[in-house]
């Protein structure tokens, strides 16, 4: 039986993690995932709980929230209209196959490895939300052919590495493809749920090797952290909403791009130096 007292501990820090995580979705917009995962893998290693696969676990226990908040973000969207429901049907065989390489890629390395992949991919999302310009344009329509066959997997495939959902990659792929900023957010919504499902199942199957894991984990997923932010998220989501129509955003999201990079470079720093 788990220590009480660290189990309090651990509850305490999972609802600051969701509160934080929910106010800035709500706020600027931004997946959870790219908050969680560090924020997982640092509660989870101040409790003690480390080891060569702490990273899988940070993962996948981010992309299974990821499953309840993007279904839900893509039902509202869809109600609005907002979703392009073509695109999703065009890209889910690639993102499916992408996530599901991104699982066995992941299961298949060690923590370090992965906290090395989430900085450098962190460091590259965290530029892009300082600096990219919702007008940037690639071409006015969105790829097909062998281009598709390229990007679908390969965004489903640094999704999971990172433990994110459809937004960070999905939402820039697709404004820089011509489409309007509202219509590649309520789509990515979709991504999200691809990503996320067929990950979440193989992570599930997983089992990590010897370690001291999380109480109540279930092969990579721990099942409190899973219910705790879910909770947290539908409290504080709407008051980062609120919190949006009242500010604005821009330097927010600015800052924010700058936490973001510090977080990845110390995740670096953490992998190379230990």
């Amino acid at each position: 039986m788990p220590d009480p007292g660290l189990l309090l501990t651990m509850l305490v820090l999972l609802m600051a993690i969701g509160a934080l995580a929910g106010v800035l979705a709500g706020l600027l917009g931004v997946g959870g995932g790219i908050v969680l995962v560090p924020a997982f893998f640092y509660a989870f290693q101040t409790l003690g709980y480390g080891g060569p696969n702490l990273m899988q676990i940070c993962l996948a226990t981010s992309l299974a929230t990821i499953v309840v908040t993007s279904l839900r973000s893509l039902s509202s969207h869809n109600r609005k209209g907002a979703v392009d429901w073509d695109i999703l049907r065009a890209w889910l065989p690639g993102i499916v196959v992408g996530a599901i390489l991104g699982m066995l890629t992941a299961t298949a390395l060690r923590s370090s490895a992965l906290q090395v992949l989430f900085g450098c991919l962190g460091i590259v999302v965290g530029l892009y939300l300082a600096f990219g310009r919702v007008e940037w344009r690639i071409a006015e329509n969105m790829p097909k052919g062998w281009r598709l066959a390229l990007l679908s997997p390969l965004l489903g495939f640094l999704s999971v590495l990172m433990g994110i959902g459809g937004g960070s990659f999905g939402v820039p792929t697709m404004t820089l493809f011509g489409r309007p900023i509202h219509r590649a957010v309520a789509t990515a919504a979709g991504f999200g749920v691809i990503i996320a499902v067929p990950s979440v199942i193989g992570f599930l199957l997983y089992s990590p090797e010897n370690q001291v894991l999380p109480p109540f984990t279930v092969g990579a997923v721990n099942l409190p952290a899973f219910a705790v932010v879910i909770a947290m998220t539908l409290i504080t989501a709407p008051l980062g909403v609120r919190l949006a129509h009242a500010t604005d955003p821009k330097p927010l999201r600015r800052i924010f791009a700058a936490f973001l990079l510090l977080v990845a470079l110390n995740m670096l720093r953490k992998a190379i130096i230990g």
